[in-house]
């Protein structure tokens, strides 16, 4: 297994660009603990999103990071109740991987594991994500050129 680490897909030519279109579920953690999604455990605080989306996919996403990223999908939701949420659109850079690979969230974060075929995202500097292939396919979109 590919131990990544210190990545910056900003600099690789295997890289290209990406947008999510998604609406989730989502619920705010009453206590804090430990989600296990296909690709590793997600720990998370009081407050934090607790996230399903499509395939029955679940993860977890800080609060501010959640408050900044989502939007209700129904305007009679109140945003940070439980309920129905789209992703604002946003480009990240994305590489499919040819082999099994391993690599943390964030420094000193949660470990993902992903198999070969399935894809690395950069959201930041330093802030990866890891999405199996028949997920990528079915949310992810290729961006307009820059």
């Amino acid at each position: 297994m590919i131990e990544l680490k210190d990545i910056d897909l900003r600099d690789d030519p295997a890289a290209g660009r990406y947008v999510k279109d998604e609406v989730v579920v989502v619920e705010f953690a009453q206590v804090s603990g430990e989600l296990m999604s296909l690709e590793g455990a997600n720990r998370y605080g009081l407050g934090d999103a607790l996230i399903t989306g499509t395939g029955g996919a679940r993860w977890v996403v800080e609060r501010a990071r959640f408050d900044e990223k989502y939007v209700p999908a129904e305007s009679a939701l109140e945003h940070g109740t439980a309920g129905r949420y789209r992703n604002r659109p946003a480009v990240v850079l994305a590489k499919r991987m040819d082999a099994p690979f391993s690599m943390a969230r964030r420094a000193a974060g949660d470990i993902l594991t992903g198999t070969a075929g399935d894809w690395v995202l950069q959201y930041a500097p330093g802030d990866y994500g890891v999405v199996r292939a028949d997920r990528f396919a079915q949310v992810y979109r290729a961006a307009e050129p820059a």
